[in-house]
C-alpha cells in the first residue's frame, strides 16, 4: 500500500470518527454546531469567505495536477521557479495564502498561468 492510500485511509477513518461522535451528540439531543462541515461553513464563513476559500483550494488542486502530470517534484519545482521547496509544499496543503508573484513563479515551469474570466453562475 502506497504512502498516498495510506493516508487516504487515515483520513477518511477521522472523517468517520468525526461523523460518529457527531450522530452521538445528535442522539443525546447536544448541541452541535451543525450536522456537516458544509452545515458549519455555511454558518461561519460570509459568501465572500467561501467564494475566496473555494478559489484557492482550485488553484491549489490545478497546481497539484499539473506538477503530478509534468512528473515533477516539489523539490525540482524548486529549482525550475526559485521557490523554495518547503512553501510549495505549504501551498499545495493550503497551510499558506501565497502573493499572486509567488503563484506565477510556480505555475509558469508548469506550463501555466492566471486568466481573469467571467463568473459564472
Amino acid at each position: 500500500m502506497g504512502k498516498k492510500t495510506s493516508k487516504n485511509m487515515q483520513y477518511k477513518g477521522e472523517i468517520e470518527k468525526a461523523e460518529t461522535n457527531l450522530a452521538d451528540l445528535h442522539e443525546r439531543g447536544t448541541d452541535a454546531i451543525g450536522k456537516s462541515w458544509g452545515e458549519v461553513r455555511e454558518q461561519l464563513l460570509t459568501p465572500e469567505e467561501r467564494a475566496a476559500s473555494n478559489l484557492r483550494v482550485a488553484m491549489m488542486m490545478e497546481l497539484v495536477n499539473a506538477r503530478a502530470e509534468k512528473g515533477i517534484s516539489q523539490k525540482k519545482l524548486e529549482a525550475m521557479s526559485g521557490v523554495r521547496q518547503p512553501i510549495i509544499a505549504r501551498m499545495e496543503k493550503g497551510y499558506t495564502n501565497p502573493q499572486l508573484d509567488t503563484i506565477l513563479k510556480v505555475l509558469a515551469p508548469l506550463g501555466k498561468t492566471l486568466a481573469i474570466v467571467p463568473i459564472e453562475n
